[in-house]
């Protein structure tokens, strides 16, 4: 790699990374993140937002060091919670703008001209990325508004209109699609497409991923690039896998040619070894000759044996080389025939003026709408009325008459568990009258096994905490008919959307799913979709958005 070709790119080189109490992160961690659009995957907990801090900044590596060709900017994923920071500090301009106004106001010091630099019309250029975005500061001082008055999916346009104001050298995307509505997505994605200088984008969100130029795969503590966007990656990556496949093949079947091989060696040996004791209890040679023929035959027969089990140790060296670069790629496998559902049969009924929008049979319908439209509202209803509460009215005009009370709901915060039992435990209370060893054997069709069935729940990662959810709703007493999910692919990794995609082809009730994720909508086999708005309601639309 040239010096030049370095020199743009941020570059990480030996990165150590701990926390406080010792929890390890990263070690020795090698990374180079080109000019160019990044998308950086991997499961969740193997440190990829960690890795951003560190480059942005806000962390300091144990060791190792990391090199940037200039301004590092990052969108955070928390970014929604700060609520009390204004639209100029969520921009990332608010020293700038602190400064301008302090010279407009006849401070015309060094340092405030050094703040400004060349950015004179910052306030401009801010509110019209703004605008662009849909978000409309208004009052007297449009830039003091705060976070606290967004939505999640503005907060994240704002913090994203400020990277583009700015322009950063190195640009950090950290999950940049969650809260965000259809619209904003697009606006995200349009942006990326006409994204200049080094961007690196940590994400599930395979529209997305399919926008960039390279995929770097963080796994088992080091990073690797593949060249192309996600299909690329998913192409090189099944190739590479099927060709890792034919290598353990062959690499078993040299194990049993050795050993094979060393059992023949075996049998003649101890053949030679019996004749040349024949031999020398007829004594049909001096003693001497005999002696000597017999230590003769002992120390072949102990080189070919040698020669032999080193083989054999070799033949299973490649085989362990060869199983290591197939990837454990378990997948959920569960069967849930008391879930199914009846043709016909209706499961969740809505009134809309003279509209009866309802879910009948084992439909599956893909609930969407902007932010703040009320489809997280409407969900809940649907589980109030499930639970006996009548007719539960909602915020957009609609009205739940009803829902079957066999519904399971799985929210977008995934707090149904306690964090304080096990994972035996909470999956017990929604299964009382299973028996340990038959929710253990449950968990297991979910991944769940040995001492993670026994750890607390709040010790859960993020994608076993979702399957340990999935798993106290499906493996219940009475399995649910309907199903509801709140955006469940929102902080799930990739090899997380799969395994839910795996576990919800075999569920056989009626789905109903608020997601944006078009490509998760599609794997599920949504049939229809009702578009939530807070002028009509919920109201049938076309199936593809």
């Amino acid at each position: 790699m040239s010096s030049t070709r370095t020199a743009r790119a941020l570059v990480c080189t030996g990165i150590g990374f701990a926390w406080p109490d010792g929890t390890p992160v990263l070690d020795g961690l090698d990374a180079v993140f080109e000019p160019g659009r990044t998308g950086l995957i991997g499961l969740n907990g193997s440190g990829k937002s960690t890795l951003l801090r560190l480059a942005a900044g806000e962390l300091r590596p144990d060791t190792g060091r990391i090199e940037a060709p200039g301004e590092v900017g990052r969108l955070d994923q928390g970014l929604t919670l700060d609520t009390g920071r204004t639209l100029a500090e969520l921009l990332g301009i608010d020293r700038t703008l602190a400064a301008l106004r302090a010279i407009e106001a006849g401070d015309a010091s060094e340092a405030n001209f050094a703040a400004v630099g060349d950015d004179w019309d910052i306030e401009e250029r801010a509110l019209a990325q703004l605008e662009r975005f849909g978000i409309a500061p208004g009052g007297a001082d449009p830039l003091a508004r705060t976070v606290g008055t967004l939505s999640g999916g503005e907060a994240v346009l704002g913090a994203l209109a400020g990277l583009m104001v700015r322009r950063p050298a190195v640009t950090l995307l950290d999950e940049p699609t969650n809260n965000l509505d259809r619209r904003a997505r697009d606006l995200l994605y349009e942006a990326v497409d006409g994204w200049s200088g080094v961007l690196v984008a940590v994400s599930h969100d395979r529209e997305l991923l399919e926008r960039v130029d390279r995929i770097a795969e963080m796994r088992q503590g080091r990073i690797r690039v593949w060249g192309g966007n996600y299909s690329a990656y998913t192409e090189q990556l099944a190739a590479e896998q099927e060709a890792a496949e034919r290598m353990v093949r062959v690499a078993e079947a040299d194990v049993r040619r050795e050993k094979r091989q060393l059992a023949e060696a075996r049998i003649k040996l101890d053949r030679r070894v019996r004749y040349g004791d024949k031999m020398y209890a007829t004594k049909r040679e001096p003693k001497v000759v005999m002696k000597q023929r017999k230590r003769d035959a002992q120390v072949a027969a102990g080189k070919h044996r040698i020669m032999q089990e080193g083989r054999l140790d070799d033949a299973r060296k490649g085989l362990a080389a060869a199983e290591s670069a197939v990837r454990d790629d378990d997948a959920i496998r569960i069967a849930l025939p008391d879930t199914g559902v009846p043709a016909g049969h209706t499961v969740l009924e809505i009134a809309v003026g003279d509209r009866r929008p309802s879910v009948r049979g084992p439909e599956r319908i893909a609930l969407t709408g902007d932010n703040g439209s009320g489809k997280t509202t409407l969900l809940r209803a649907v589980v109030g009325a499930a639970r006996g509460e009548g007719p539960v009215p909602v915020p957009s005009g609609a009205v739940v008459v009803h829902a079957t009370r066999r519904t399971g709901y799985l929210p977008q915060r995934l707090d149904v568990l306690d964090d304080r039992l096990s994972v035996l435990d909470n999956v017990r209370a929604g299964a009382p009258s299973a028996s340990p060893q038959e929710v253990r054997a449950g968990l297991a069709r979910f991944l769940i096994r040995g001492e993670a069935v026994d750890r607390p729940a709040g010790a859960l990662s993020g994608g076993e905490r979702f399957r340990v959810c999935l798993a106290r709703i499906l493996l219940a007493d009475t399995a649910p008919h309907l199903l509801v999910l709140d955006e469940p692919t929102n902080n799930l990794d990739l090899d997380s959307v799969r395994r839910l995609t795996e576990a919800l082809a075999a569920y056989e009730g009626a789905l109903l799913v608020a997601s944006h994720d078009r490509s998760f909508l599609r794997d599920i086999g949504v049939q229809r979709r009702w578009e939530v708005t807070r002028d009509r309601g919920v109201e049938e639309a076309p199936a593809a958005e």
